[in-house]
């Protein structure tokens, strides 16, 4: 074997590691409330990590349980608001302890609600930017 293409492995593997045991470390969610189509919670969310401590009314805030959140409210029958969207924190994550999104029943109103369980993971989609550069990497390695 190629000691380039070793070392171009190890190193990759490495960087990964280091990524995810940070994210093991410190668990935060992102927390925002808006309603309608200006508000900057709402869905598909456009800020990165990097964006959310300059935008006011969005945090990354620390998580003691590791499970965050999101719910989206329907508008009323006499549609004045429009849909709400709110990420969070929850204090416990499912029963069964599954990352899920499904449609249930809050305050009399029917939701659809998301857990995940991950830093800022109720921001981003389902691949994490690390294993996607992973998988690139190693992609572009074999190809060679």
């Amino acid at each position: 074997m190629d000691i380039k293409w070793i070392l171009s492995f190890l190193t990759i593997f490495s960087i990964q590691l280091e990524l995810n045991s940070v994210h093991g470390l410190l668990r935060r969610c992102v927390t925002c409330r808006s309603r309608g189509e200006l508000g900057t919670c709402k869905d598909p969310f456009t800020l990165n990590s990097t964006e959310i401590p300059n935008e006011h009314g969005v945090k990354a805030e620390p998580c003691a349980s590791g499970w965050c959140g999101k719910i989206i409210e329907a508008p009323n029958l006499n549609n004045e608001y429009g849909t709400a969207t709110q990420r969070m924190c929850f204090q416990r994550g499912p029963d069964d302890g599954e990352e899920r999104c499904a449609y249930t029943v809050k305050n009399y109103k029917k939701v659809y609600m998301c857990f995940c369980r991950g830093d800022l993971c109720n921001y981003a989609n389902t691949l994490t930017t690390s294993n996607l550069i992973l998988i690139l990497s190693l992609s572009a390695l074999v190809m060679r």
